[in-house]
């Protein structure tokens, strides 16, 4: 017998037809002799729905009451999937956050899980009985319900599967699995069948929409071996697990690419130890997080530019922070949230001379101009304008031989 964590998206859940799919499923798990915990998203577009909801009231709507707001798609889900269930003649119910309980620690629209109670769930399966679990959701310490980021479906099924030891924690989606780059712009992307937590991971944080980085993280730290696959085909997905397993003939693996990210940059700051701390301690303790930096010396050799990249979101509120700081001396602010992240990924970087030089080589022949650059062992991202990104995914794409 084996102990199954399945998680559908929003679109594997977005109509009753869908749901009742879901409910199929199940039931063939169920008819291999398996233990199933299904961990469900909200309707697809339900929680967009809710969120304007909120705006309809204020723009700066509580993030308690919107944490409440935004469970309850997930727990419509549940519900139906457990009625559908029910249908089939299987013995099924759904467990709301506060029911398990699911605990949560940090704050409100962006909690982490921390613990659940398992004994009821694990009594229940041992009836043969399918938990249906909402996700995206948990409780605090103090008896609220919070929410832990979008996305946070896949955070919630790994963190399930951890928890209760599965076997495995399989999510499922609308596309066949991991592609090497986003299928709706290139057309000729491939499907990959293997893909280590590492490669996985620089991917999710790096844009690549499949999974959540978090999620990808607990597996990889909790040895949780992964699959992402189509809810509407039966063919195989991708496999995600230690990167012992796979095979590294191609220096890149994919290609992500990102439109979140905004350029910052400081003229005619003061060229001095402690001044980079003073610029950065602000919008650490303001929770704004920094990626790329980059520190251009002027032609006066007495001060510098610091440019740095962080969320389009938090353009104003970085802003608004260095402009009250007033230990912090520098000419001008200059901000460009026309910016795109395009990134290659890969294990088989690590012993490929070369890399870097065809990826900027490649995009200096498209004349695309590179604004920045952040590299790792198996990622080498760049900061170009947005309008070029088709262009750029298209052609890193070729030359790293993933057409």
């Amino acid at each position: 017998m084996v102990k199954k964590v399945l998680k559908f998206g929003g679109t594997s859940v977005g109509t009753i037809e869908r749901i009742q799919h879901v409910a199929s499923i199940i039931q063939k798990e169920l008819s291999s002799g398996n233990q199933v915990i299904a961990v469900v998203s909200a309707m697809a577009g339900k929680t967009n729905e809710l969120i304007n909801l909120s705006k309809n009231i204020s723009a700066n709507f509580n993030k308690r009451e919107l944490d409440v707001l935004m469970s309850t798609g997930e727990q419509v889900t549940s519900a139906l999937l457990a009625g559908a269930l029910s249908e089939l003649k299987i013995k099924a119910k759904s467990w709301l956050n506060w029911q398990i309980p699911i605990l949560t620690e940090g704050e409100h629209t962006n909690a982490r899980i921390v613990n659940m109670h398992v004994k009821n769930i694990q009594n229940y399966l041992n009836e043969k009985g399918v938990v249906i679990i909402p996700g995206f959701q948990g409780i605090s310490k103090n008896a609220d319900i919070t929410t832990i980021g979008r996305g946070g479906s896949d955070a919630t099924a790994v963190a399930v599967a951890k928890i209760l030891k599965a076997d495995t924690c399989e999510i499922y989606t609308d596309v066949d699995g991991i592609f090497s780059t986003d299928p709706n712009k290139i057309p000729v992307a491939k499907k990959i069948d293997k893909i280590s937590y590492d490669e996985m991971l620089e991917l999710s944080s790096l844009g690549a929409k499949v999974m959540q980085s978090s999620a990808v993280q607990t597996a990889m730290m909790y040895d949780i071996p992964l699959e992402v696959r189509s809810t509407f085909t039966n063919r195989k997905g991708t496999k995600i697990f230690d990167q012992q397993e796979i095979d590294y003939s191609k220096s890149v693996t994919g290609v992500a690419y990102s439109k979140d990210d905004a350029k910052i940059t400081l003229t005619g700051v003061e060229d001095k130890p402690g001044v980079a701390a003073n610029i950065f301690e602000p919008l650490n303790k303001a929770q704004i997080n920094v990626d790329m930096v980059i520190q251009n010396i002027s032609s006066d050799q007495n001060t510098t530019d610091i440019t740095f990249t962080i969320k389009r979101d938090d353009v104003a509120k970085t802003k608004q922070i260095l402009k009250e700081k007033s230990e912090i001396k520098y000419k001008d602010i200059i901000h460009n949230d026309k910016v795109a992240k395009v990134s290659i990924v890969g294990a088989g970087m690590v012993s490929t001379p070369g890399v870097t030089y065809k990826m900027f080589r490649g995009l200096s022949d498209e004349g695309i101009n590179i604004l920045a650059i952040s590299t790792s062992e198996i990622k080498l991202s760049v900061i170009i304008d947005e309008e070029n990104t088709l262009n750029a995914i298209k052609k890193l794409h070729t030359i790293f031989d993933l057409d």
